[in-house]
Parts: structure tokens; C-alpha cells; sequence
């Protein structure tokens, strides 16, 4: 498989709970919570393709590298982790057989949880 955990971004995910910038929100929100193709577009262009990459959970070493494609799993808005981003996620890694990152979100949602 092609897409691998994304080592910093999982990193930025447990600071940024840590910090307490999380988003208790459920599961279902995510589709209504999630950033816009044009809200990604000016947070890489304000911010650069390394930072919102620090955003998604997967890397996909097949795409093209700094293109939207070459990440996923997103975890969050850009200010803050949403708990229904990450349940999404583990719900989705784990049905593709990405077991790494299904653990990861899996592990987040515990530090979440605890606060």
C-alpha cells in the first residue's frame, strides 16, 4: 500500500490536544465541519503545502508530492482537531487496510476522550 502514517502530522494532532485546541464534536459533523477545497487553497497558499500536510493523517508516497492528492485523512480545520474528523478516519483507514493509521487515529481518540 502506498499511503503511510504521516509521522508529523500525528505529532501536531497529540500538541494540538495536548494544547486543548479540539473540537468535541460527533460523528456525523464532519461533513459539515470539514474545509473547503478554497479554505485548503488559502491556508497552502498563507501557509505552505508542509503545513497542511500536518493536517492529514496519510501520506500517499504514489502521488505527486505537494499536491492535495499525495495526502490524507484529515484531522482537522486548521486551528483546531475535530473529534468527528479523527473517528471518520479510523473508521476509514481501517476498512482500507491501513492499519497504522487506523491505530494512530484509534490512539488520538483516546487522548481526546481522557481530557
Amino acid at each position: 500500500m502506498a499511503t503511510k502514517l504521516n509521522k508529523q502530522a500525528l505529532s501536531h494532532a497529540r500538541q494540538l490536544i495536548k494544547d486543548g485546541k479540539v473540537q468535541r464534536d460527533t460523528r456525523d459533523d464532519w461533513s459539515e465541519h470539514a474545509p473547503t477545497a478554497e479554505q485548503e487553497n488559502k491556508f497552502i497558499e498563507k501557509n505552505g503545502f508542509t503545513e497542511f500536510s500536518h493536517w492529514h493523517l496519510g501520506l500517499d508516497a504514489e502521488a505527486s508530492k505537494g499536491t492535495k492528492g499525495s495526502v490524507t485523512f484529515p484531522f482537522g480545520d486548521f486551528r483546531k482537531v475535530h473529534r468527528c474528523a479523527v473517528v471518520s478516519l479510523e473508521s476509514r483507514a481501517a476498512q482500507h487496510g491501513h492499519d497504522d493509521i487506523a491505530e494512530a487515529a484509534k490512539k488520538l481518540l483516546e487522548e481526546i476522550d481522557a481530557d
